[in-house]
């Protein structure tokens, strides 16, 4: 019987089929995604609850709610940058970590001032959950799922929010008092973070980084076996040449093709952030606003903000899990940003829509639905599949880390814009944001049913690099000067 031909690495997880050791790493990326959305969402309800202990203004809840959007800014370039240069696996673990640390702090803030201290310790902890997650998941994944496999892990986000609210309503229930309720909705946070440092510390370094970045061909194929328990095997041979030379953070930032899917990935997820985080954290305002003042308006809000996400927001997640390896992840992008536009353009000049309840809802969740059945889904996984193997935490970093800042402003500024323009003025300028996202979702090349490496083109990259050196060598030899 003849031997088996060598399978590499690369083709090895491209081809493989779905198996156990694929749910295993969406559970474990997919925990601190869970982790993050409750952190990040659930401050909305609890700065309406510190408010009215402490006597806050507009800007000093507007500061609670986006704090930790700045310190997820300053954590998704650092840490995606460490990824890249020392390895997925030595940070998996330390970023949750720092969730569990500022999830706690946070429930003891003594003040205004240590809370959002804390809350920024907490946002670098997120931050660095980003690019490291998606990152792992994308490479760990086959070409025919990689959408649906990254996206699950994304898809994590919606239970995390739902988490949220339903502790929000459960805490409330009981009669105790508003400032013991906040304190425990934050310390909540370390919970799951806590329960998943166990698992990804336990998750080998991913098998293409350890082939292309390290070299190391034969670790790289015994990791793969091991944690896939035989079910993916390659034979861990020597990496073409082409392959041996890793492309460097310079190179990302110069090359044309990577600095034009740089700046879709990047902008894009800064636009749909700007839009989506002022939407979501500041969504019991929107809610109040629109229902008034009642006999419990906190809870009447969370309420309806629960019933909202679970019926409009929690299925577009789960429907862009399964259907966007088919559709195309940037089709799915464009359609995604253009109805979730129509939707808040709808509110923003539909006269007397914020002062009719079912309408206004009903609206408010189709822009919930395509938000997740589109960019909400799409910017986490496209920027985890443009980037050669080398700075693909880098580039994640980078877009994830831009992306914050559009949410920074975004709730920072969400309750000032809409006490000035309006619920329906606020809602105009996110449609704005979403027509621009669309034009911006072109700069970024289709990458479904695409292998990683078809998709970042890096050894031909390399291989221009390699020549346009070779030709100025011989260039400065035939100069007799």
């Amino acid at each position: 019987m003849a031997d088996n031909p060598p399978i590499a690495i690369t083709t090895a997880l491209d081809e493989a089929p779905l198996s156990r050791f694929h749910a295993r790493a969406v559970v474990t990326a997919g925990m601190g995604f869970f982790t993050d959305a409750y952190d990040l969402f659930i401050v909305g309800t609890v700065s309406t609850l510190i408010a009215a202990q402490w006597h806050l203004s507009a800007s000093k809840m507007g500061l609670i709610n986006s704090v930790s959007l700045v310190g997820a800014f300053l954590g998704a370039f650092v840490f995606g940058r460490i990824a890249d240069i020392a390895g997925r696996k030595r940070v998996y673990g330390l970023e949750a970590l720092l969730m569990v640390v500022g999830a706690l702090a946070s429930a003891f803030a003594p003040s205004l001032a240590w809370l959002v201290v804390f809350r920024f310790v907490l946002g670098i902890g997120v931050g660095g959950d980003y690019p490291v997650s998606a990152v792992l998941m994308s490479e760990y994944a086959n070409r025919r799922d990689r959408g649906r496999l990254v996206g699950m892990v994304f898809s994590m986000q919606a239970l995390g929010t739902v988490a949220g609210y339903v502790a929000g309503l459960a805490l409330l229930s009981t009669g105790m008092s508003h400032g013991l309720v906040w304190r425990l909705l934050l310390g909540l946070g370390a919970v799951p973070a806590a329960g998943v440092i166990y698992l990804r510390r336990r998750m080998p370094e991913s098998p293409r980084y350890t082939e292309r970045v390290r070299g190391d061909s034969a670790k790289a194929a015994s990791n793969l076996a091991a944690y896939t328990d035989g079910v993916v095997s390659a034979t861990g041979g020597p990496l073409p040449t082409s392959q041996r030379k890793p492309i460097g953070l310079r190179t990302l930032l110069t090359h044309p093709r990577y600095l034009r899917m740089l700046a879709g990935t990047a902008g894009t997820w800064f636009v749909f952030d700007y839009a989506y985080y002022g939407n979501s954290v500041s969504a019991p305002l929107i809610v109040k606003s629109v229902l008034g003042s009642g006999d419990h308006p906190a809870t009447q809000a969370i309420a309806l903000n629960l019933i909202v996400f679970s019926v409009a927001a929690v299925p577009g997640y789960y429907l862009a899990t399964a259907f966007m390896d088919r559709i195309g992840h940037r089709r799915l992008q464009i359609i995604g940003f253009s109805c979730m536009g129509l939707a808040f353009l709808a509110i923003g000049v539909i006269p007397g829509i914020t002062g009719m309840v079912v309408p206004f809802l009903m609206l408010f969740g189709m822009s919930y639905f395509f938000a997740e059945f589109g960019p909400n889904t799409t910017t986490f996984v496209l920027s985890a599949e443009c980037f050669p193997t080398s700075v693909r935490s880098t580039a994640h970093g980078i877009s994830s880390g831009v992306a914050k800042i559009g949410a920074f402003i975004g709730v920072f500024l969400f309750p000032v814009i809409q006490k000035e323009l309006g619920t329906a003025g606020a809602l105009e300028l996110s449609a704005g944001f979403s027509l621009l996202g669309v034009l911006m979702t072109l700069l970024i090349p289709e990458t479904a049913q695409r292998s990683l490496d078809e998709v970042s083109q890096e050894e031909r990259v390399v291989a221009e690099a390699e020549r346009i050196v070779a030709e100025s060598v011989t260039r400065r030899s035939a100069d007799p000067t």
